[in-house]
């Protein structure tokens, strides 16, 4: 049952880089041409006489096609490379997944590569003789595809005008985060708990990266299959040395649980190269965090900018404030914990959040004022036992002690 998930969790990967959907498109395209020029040459379709100057005219109005799509997906992949360009300088390095990932500009390249490669298939398709019967119908597809591409590209630039704006930047990040929050950060009702067996194995990370997604309902089949409960010793966004322990073996009752599948242990702990969305619900706070040091830094002097990803994220530690610091945990229907999984604290959300944007913004007033504001809102909304921390936060303020503070 875990080779289905492991290759399902690989080729959810696969779809969401940046080549998969203009491969797609290219793939359909070149099939397609071939599969409608084949149908053309076979049956006598009423659209004869949609290019009434013949083969040449086909072949000129196809290679004109070639060039200006060759055009347009150069222009159009140099565009998509200042942008992100601009973004790592400007913002920070790791916001360039938002442009990666972009649906819009992946399904432009695809739209370009696709009527690139439709029309070089049926000018291939297209018949020497002079007075010979032309594929009408792929003739007309390929002028569609290109008001297509037209369409395409001025909805293009349009798109990454409204993306490279620093407002919707912030605000596609507090969504993804808002997204993560609700699926992945701990609920009151979450059960809590932890092995109670001693620890008789550990299994280490097979590689160096961060780790990216803990499958839970895999270790917990790993665990039934041998006996044993398992605690995860790293949390999503954490980095691991390869080597590090990862896994934690427990024993559960007395019998010794057998040997865990080390493999299958680090199919269920993906380590990847660098931080997503997901369960990684810190990630969008360590976007956030960046934008705003890199603001106020002094080659930039960007308060405003500053002050809109605070606002962000207040709202994300707001959310994170009424939810208790609990780890994952699987039981069986006996009350047996078999696998352990910590999340991120609180408090680790708040230093990322306020401890480094504070330091950056020692001598702006402005920010100082905008945090202590935000932790006053925090101690109202968030549970008992996360005040202590945020009373930590507040009194760590250069204003701490001016006058008539409470």
């Amino acid at each position: 049952m875990s080779q289905p998930r492991g290759m399902l969790s690989r080729l959810r990967g696969v779809w969401g880089s940046f080549w998969a959907v203009p491969a797609a498109f290219a793939t359909g395209a070149v099939l397609g041409a071939i599969l409608l020029t084949a149908l053309e040459l076979r049956l006598r379709l009423p659209l004869d006489g949609f290019l009434p100057s013949g083969p040449a005219g086909a072949r000129s109005l196809l290679s004109s096609v070639i060039t200006a799509m060759i055009s347009f997906t150069a222009l159009v992949f140099s565009i998509t490379v200042v942008a992100v360009q601009l973004a790592s300088s400007q913002y920070s390095p790791r916001v360039l997944r938002t442009f990666l990932r972009d649906r819009v500009t992946q399904a432009t390249l695809g739209t370009f590569v696709a009527t690139f490669l439709f029309a070089m298939v049926v000018l291939a398709a297209l018949p020497d003789q002079a007075d010979a019967r032309l594929p009408a119908l792929s003739l007309a597809v390929s002028m569609a595809l290109v008001l297509g591409s037209t369409g395409m590209f001025i909805y293009y630039l349009h798109h990454m005008t409204a993306l490279m704006r620093v407002s919707h930047m912030i605000a596609a990040i507090g969504v993804q985060s808002r997204r993560s929050i609700g699926r992945w950060a701990p609920r009151p009702t979450d059960p809590t708990g932890s092995p109670d067996g001693p620890i008789v194995d550990v299994l280490v990370a097979p590689a160096t990266g961060v780790v990216v997604e803990v499958d839970v309902g895999l270790l917990a089949r790993l665990a039934r299959r041998h006996g044993c409960a398992l605690t995860v010793e790293r949390i999503p966004g954490e980095f691991v040395v390869a080597g590090m322990p990862l896994v934690a073996v427990h024993a559960v009752g007395d019998t010794p649980p057998g040997p865990v599948d080390a493999t299958l242990a680090g199919q269920a702990v993906e380590v990847g190269v660098e931080r997503v969305p997901g369960q990684d619900v810190g990630f969008g706070l360590r976007q956030l965090a960046d934008i705003a040091e890199r603001a106020l830094s002094p080659g930039i002097n960007d308060t405003t900018t500053a002050v809109r990803a605070l606002q962000e994220t207040h709202d994300l530690l707001r959310r994170l404030a009424d939810r208790p610091d609990r780890p994952r945990i699987v039981r069986d229907d006996d009350g047996t914990v078999r696998v352990h999984v910590r999340r991120q604290s609180f408090a680790s959300h708040l230093a990322t959040s306020i401890t480094d944007i504070r330091r950056a913004a020692a001598d702006q007033p402005r920010i100082v004022e905008l945090i202590d504001s935000i932790l006053a809102d925090l101690a109202t909304a968030a549970r008992p036992e996360h005040r202590p921390d945020i009373q930590r936060c507040r009194a760590a303020s250069p204003a701490a002690d001016a006058p008539g503070r409470r």
